[in-house]
């Protein structure tokens, strides 16, 4: 089973890591709603760098703006913010997961119904949007993108009930997979989570008007006081009334199942700033680290992170075993992908363009390596040969999650499960050989689920999802059983 690595696989560093498609942000009643709502996107830039949108309504019209590339690449000029009037707007900053990149896909996606113009983004994936979106084909409707997200504008469309609200209710519920949803009409904006509760989704407030958006740090970089988690399964409907007040109303699904969040949201991707779940992320990223350390004792000179993911779990790992932390790996942050590729062996500069050895902490040390998730192991073993290549004596290599067997289904790009580095050694120690380093171990799913909840894993009645580690994947896998997820989806091709 041990099966080598291709060579343009150890070089594809880029790949070597999970990606979360997209952040969203919405907020009603606002006079500066599409400046604050590019703040809050900026805020959620980690969860996506592809592209992002943003859809406002000034009282008469929509507008929306969408760019490939960064938030603060197009959102901080004034220009553009000027093209973005009234005081209501959603927003969307994505990495692609369904769909190619190209700008249609860019979300939110917008469209003109019977009932008025309504905009629609989600953060996640539904695992029935392609089965979904062959219904709606074979019964005539016309995609333009390759976006689930626009699954669920023709079901609004399609929807018998009068008003944006229920048909949206009706769509929405039709849905399945992990999702947070924002819709923006005329006079509301709505947010949805799914039943689950895979993907978060908090509620705010400024100068009492209500923002809605993925990650409790998008709220804190505009001064927003944090009311509240969306509960999973809810729908909460924000209108603006004819004087000017706003109305908040509160929908639960019938199908609700006890909250799932996702465990990567504190393993990876949430910003450690943020409170997800009730949760601070760092302390619960500090913990993945102290019980490591329990788990996986070993005698070393020093502890040094893989920034910057690994670092609150290193630290974590550092207090508990009384081994010194210090930053033997130093990050470039003004580097994104690898941007220079015309040969494998310029390309075998990839992890020195973003990871640099600090080699006067590290020269002569035993060296404990703590990273928060190995995926394909590629650069892993780049930064392992590279401690080595600055004199490390030994290097332990300690991962602050267990090992990743299965693909995920909600959003998270992983991926497929033979290309896992978990999938293809038998066992911890031939992964060790492979990496190179003098010795690995992985967190246990409980000293993770001890990290995050405060108990160990109810296998009869899991606490999060966590089906990567263990193959229970919490929802049905409608399009994966009818052999299309991952199906690509036949569109002209743009350069846009």
């Amino acid at each position: 089973m041990n099966q080598p690595v291709s060579h343009d696989a150890f070089h594809d560093l880029d790949g070597d890591t999970l990606h979360e498609e997209c952040g969203v942000f919405g907020i009603l009643g606002h006079p500066d709603a599409a400046t604050l709502t590019a703040l809050g996107l900026h805020a959620l830039q980690h969860r996506g760098q592809e592209a992002a949108g943003i859809v406002c309504f000034d009282g008469t019209q929509f507008h929306t703006e969408k760019h490939m590339g960064l938030v603060g690449d197009h959102y901080t000029n004034p220009a553009t913010l000027a093209k973005l009037p009234g005081d209501m707007a959603i927003g969307h900053t994505r990495y692609s997961t369904t769909g190619e990149v190209a700008l249609r896909n860019v979300q939110p996606l917008f469209a003109e119904l019977e009932v008025g113009g309504i905009a629609v983004a989600h953060n996640g994936n539904f695992t029935n949007g392609l089965t979904l979106r062959r219904q709606l084909i074979a019964g005539g409707a016309i995609c333009q993108s390759t976006s689930d997200t626009e699954v669920v504008l023709h079901l609004i469309a399609r929807s018998r009930y009068t008003s944006t609200t229920d048909r949206f209710i009706d769509a929405i519920r039709q849905m399945e997979g992990g999702y947070s949803m924002l819709a923006l009409t005329r006079t509301k904006l709505i947010a949805a989570r799914d039943p689950t509760g895979i993907r978060p989704l908090v509620m705010g407030e400024l100068d009492g008007k209500p923002i809605f958006c993925s990650e409790t740090c998008a709220l804190d970089i505009i001064g927003a006081k944090y009311v509240r988690d969306v509960e999973n399964g809810e729908i909460i409907i924000c209108e603006i009334q004819p004087d000017g007040s706003i109305e908040i109303d509160s929908r639960k699904s019938p199908t609700a199942q006890p909250e799932r969040l996702c465990l990567f949201e504190y393993v990876y991707f949430a910003r450690p700033d943020s409170v997800v779940g009730g949760r601070s992320v760092y302390v619960a990223r500090k913990n993945m680290g102290i019980n490591l350390a329990k788990e996986a004792p070993i005698e070393a000179d020093v502890v040094v992170p893989v920034p910057d993911g690994g670092t609150p779990a290193a630290l974590g790992y550092a207090q508990e075993s009384g081994i010194p932390f210090e930053y033997g790996i130093i990050r470039n942050h003004y580097v994104g992908r690898t941007f220079i590729e015309p040969t494998q062996q310029i390309r075998a500069f990839g992890v020195k363009l973003k990871h640099s050895a600090n080699r006067a902490m590290i020269e002569g040390k035993r060296v404990v390596l703590v990273d928060d998730s190995i995926v394909r192991g590629t650069t892993s073993l780049k930064i392992v040969q590279m401690i080595r290549d600055a004199g490390a004596k030994e290097v332990h290599l300690r991962v602050a999650s267990p090992m990743i067997f299965h693909p995920d289904f909600y959003g998270i790009d992983t991926p497929d499960a033979e290309k896992l580095l978990a999938n293809q050694y038998d066992g911890v120690e031939a992964m060790c050989r492979y990496i190179g380093a003098d010795s690995l171990q992985f967190l246990s799913i409980n000293g993770l689920y001890r990290a995050v909840g405060g108990e160990d894993r109810n296998p009869a009645r899991p606490q999060f999802t966590d089906h990567y580690f263990t193959g229970d994947y919490p929802t049905r896998l409608l399009d994966k059983a009818a052999e299309t997820m991952g199906r690509k989806v036949s569109v002209l091709a743009s350069n846009g």
